[in-house]
């Protein structure tokens, strides 16, 4: 790699400085969790934001209608008090509430003296005495032994908070679990003020927090019909501590190590009870815990205290349903705890306890776009078994039914929709001469119905041709571990396939992405022509009437998802910023893919916009429009391609790349790709001269240049090019009035002719430190800071033999 070179300080001018730096140094906000995480129809709810760099909240972001929310106040850093700290805060909390309960206004405590030190005087040096006993100081403070509180932005306003917010104070500081290990990225807490309409609804909506640093990442919030409760203080006492709830009843909560969390309710002799659990749902990944989620354990308890039901997931989803017919009239408690007993402020959960209804399959599982279709139903407390299907021409290939009936709401059922000919399958279709033949292009909607089951379909094929057996069954929560095999004229398996590790479709799961890609995929050349079988049954030999599936029997159908990450974007006016858009290819797809803006507001540009031909991914960047914006705004970016002489459009979802248990990486769906711009206005931005793509010969090298601002030279940065391509480097930076130049190389041997990609352009600042503060000793063992302050424009690069 070529050593990076110098370039005066305009070049931090040109660039996004707030959005990269905040990408590099970790300054940008972000949220972890959110509590509780959903509110009724019609209510006003008070709710916990658990983050980092979550100062100077300046409003409430939240994706879908219906809901409001707004800043109460930014509640502070946890900090663990020492034992005197302890007492004077639980001896200020009783007064407080004391003073709410008597109507008397807010009055602030009068502070200690400072202790006057043996030999001393007042006013010595805080801190002293009580480091690693939850004592902070500060030169030119005075010791009291309370600093903790007197400095908290929360803890030195208890006459001011509500008795929400002392509940809060209380269960933070005082109840604080010893085995709680600090965490930075929850870290911070800020309050804030969700109202919910009455006929907001019932789903998901998103909610991010807008500061002075920038706009969060998003957090799941769930808007329900069901009567909400939070768990007691504490919730794990013993039973009869609590009145029971009546039903239905929603619950939320939060786990903390080793925590079991129980709730008594009163159940009638007869009633068809569904408790479902909510908590992958809420947060789906977590970077630094293993399995890389809360997984929740749900436990039904009698009056006697007798296990009468239990779950630990539900199929392959980590969040455990229960199902259950009262017996006998009387209360029941249940108990939600953590399977492997961790628990933090991110282990939240939202229970539902109630009659409503509970799709557990459909089938067929899907339908012809355009063509009516109706689906017969099971689960429990369905009113009638056949729903239809909405096949309506829209966007997404799978989608999702949620049934209202008198009873409430149902969970979300998956189905899919195509434009391919459909066929149900007939029984038996177990050996081959009892299979039915199928005309191609076909979807066939099938059962693995027992264990061992076989479904085998007829076809013709003919030498040369390419064939397609792909099964959509774990995508639309079938429990199908599915097997495919292509079976030739001659009795001989000629491919099979067990599980597909392409991401295609995931982005749309609903209920969480999945970790087990249990759907086949195999594309296969026939050898000769004649009658061919396609055979599909359960890897693990299970099977039953909920184990539907689509098959889809076909030529290769070119086809492509894009994916853009992250879903949430920080600019200033006129800078850019980097995404990654990523392409999830479909049946051989290998072309090049054209991205653009859709019904955006005006000004934005989307710079190295095309992804090459067989790339999965690429970096380009977002340029903001010269003028801030007061509030966040959503872009939408759809990409265009040809595929077999038919020209395809498709919308990117919007999605973060979330770590699952400190290894493996998700796209995990969001639902709007949000933008927001905040700083100064009426900058002049940077932008690429000359025909793109970029020509750069191997063994070359290629002057590119940009416009920039007429900017003073004040003093030096490093120029590198980030994540650069193997062999490919940057050179001879030379700074002019209103330009910028240098040069792109690229080695022969490291990088091929044809190879196409964007560079993207990082500026980092070397910052000296500080010799005034203590000393040079000081400052070299501090060492520099080296700062990333922005990124140029992306540009478009093809590596190109020399005589090109």
């Amino acid at each position: 790699m070529k050593k990076p070179f110098l370039l005066p300080l305009p070049a931090l001018l040109l660039l996004a400085a707030s959005t990269a730096a905040g990408q590099a140094g970790r300054t940008e906000p972000e949220l972890g969790y959110l509590y509780p995480a959903g509110a009724q129809q019609g209510a006003v709810a008070r709710v916990l934001a658990g983050g980092q760099n979550l100062r100077d909240i300046k409003s409430v972001y939240v994706s879908g209608g219906g809901v409001k929310a707004s800043v109460v106040r930014y509640m502070g850093r946890f900090v663990r008090l020492n034992g005197e700290e302890r007492k004077v805060l639980k001896v200020r909390i009783t007064q407080a509430r004391e003073r709410i309960a008597a109507g008397l206004p807010p009055e602030k405590p009068v502070e200690p003296p400072p202790p006057v030190e043996p030999g001393g005087k007042e006013g010595a040096e805080p801190g002293a005495g009580t480091e690693g006993k939850g004592g902070t100081g500060g030169k030119g403070a005075a010791r009291t032994g309370l600093e903790n509180i007197s400095r908290h932005p929360l803890l030195g306003m208890l006459h001011e908070l509500s008795l929400e917010e002392l509940e809060f104070v209380e269960r933070k500081f005082l109840k604080i679990d010893p085995r709680l290990q600090p965490n930075a990225q929850i870290g911070e807490t800020a309050m804030i003020e969700v109202s919910v309409d009455p006929d907001a609804l019932p789903g998901s909506r998103e909610i991010r927090l807008l500061t002075a640093r920038g706009l969060t990442n998003p957090m799941r919030f769930e808007v329900g019909r069901l009567p909400e409760a939070c768990e007691p203080a504490p919730a794990d006492a013993a039973a009869g501590d609590t009145d029971p709830f009546e039903l239905p009843v929603l619950l939320n909560g939060q786990i903390t190590p080793g925590d079991a969390d129980r709730f008594c309710f009163r159940a009638v002799q007869g009633q068809k009870l569904v408790i479902r659990a909510c908590a992958r749902r809420l947060s789906p990944f977590l970077a630094d815990a293993v399995p890389g989620w809360f997984q929740p354990t749900l436990a039904l308890l009698d009056a006697r205290g007798r296990e009468v039901a239990y779950a630990d997931d539900y199929r392959f989803d980590p969040d455990p349903v229960l199902f259950f017919e009262v017996a006998k009239t009387g209360v029941y408690k249940i108990e939600i705890q953590d399977s492997i007993f961790r628990g933090r402020d991110d282990f939240v959960y939202r229970i539902s306890v109630s009659m409503e209804p509970f799709i557990t399959s459909l089938f067929p599982l899907g339908g012809r776009i355009g063509e009516e279709t109706m689906a017969f139903a099971d689960g429990w407390n369905l009113a009638s078994p056949i729903i239809t299907l909405d096949t309506g021409p829209g966007p997404g290939r799978i989608r999702g039914l949620v049934l209202e009936q008198e009873g409430g709401f149902s969970n979300r059922a998956a189905y899919a929709v195509d434009d391919l000919p459909e066929i149900l399958k007939a029984e038996p279709n177990d050996a081959l001469g009892e299979a039915a033949k199928v005309a191609l292009p076909a979807i066939v909607n099938g059962i693995v119905a027992r264990p061992g089951d076989r479904d085998r379909f007829l076809f013709e094929g003919r030498a040369g041709d390419v064939l397609v057996a792909e099964v959509t069954a774990r995508r639309l929560d079938s429990p199908l571990d599915s097997l495919v095999r292509l079976i030739s004229p001659s009795g001989k398996v000629i491919a099979w396939n067990d599980d597909s590790m392409r991401k295609q479709g995931h982005l749309h799961a609903e209920i969480g992405v999945l970790t087990h890609h249990a759907d086949s995929y195999l594309a296969a050349m026939l050898p000769e022509d004649g009658v061919y079988c396609a055979e599909v049954t359960d890897a693990q030999g299970r099977g039953g009437p909920d184990f539907g599936y689509r098959l889809r029997i076909s030529p290769p159908m070119g086809d492509f998802e894009l994916a853009v990450t992250p879903s949430t974007l920080n600019l200033e006016p006129g800078r850019a910023a980097v995404i990654r858009v990523h392409a999830l290819r479909k049946d051989g797809f290998d072309g090049e893919i054209e991205a653009g803006f859709a019904d955006s507001p005006e000004g934005f540009e989307l710079q190295g916009n095309v992804i090459p031909s067989g790339r999965d991914q690429v970096r380009m960047t977002v340029t903001a429009p010269a003028r801030r914006f007061d509030a966040p705004v959503r872009l939408r970016i759809l990409g265009r391609a040809v595929a077999g002489g038919r020209e395809i459009k498709r919308e990117a979802v919007a999605a973060d790349d979330l770590m699952q248990a400190f290894l493996w990486r998700h796209l995990v769906p969001a639902g709007e790709f949000v933008v927001a711009v905040m700083g100064k206005g009426g900058r002049e931005r940077v932008a690429l001269l000359g025909k793109t793509p970029v020509r750069v010969p191997l063994g070359g090298s290629v002057t590119v240049r940009m416009r920039t601002p007429m900017l003073p030279v004040t003093e030096g940065i490093q120029l590198e090019l980030s994540e650069a391509p193997a062999g490919v480097g940057i050179a001879d930076v030379k700074f002019m009035p209103r330009r910028v130049e240098f040069m792109l190389t690229a080695a022969e041997g490291a990088v091929a002719a044809g190879f196409a990609d964007n560079l993207i352009v990082s500026a980092f600042l070397d910052r000296a430190p500080d010799t005034a503060k203590g000393g040079k000793a000081a400052a070299n063992r501090a060492g520099s800071k080296r700062v990333l302050v922005g990124v140029l424009p992306a540009i478009p690069i093809k590596i190109v033999k020399k005589d090109e």
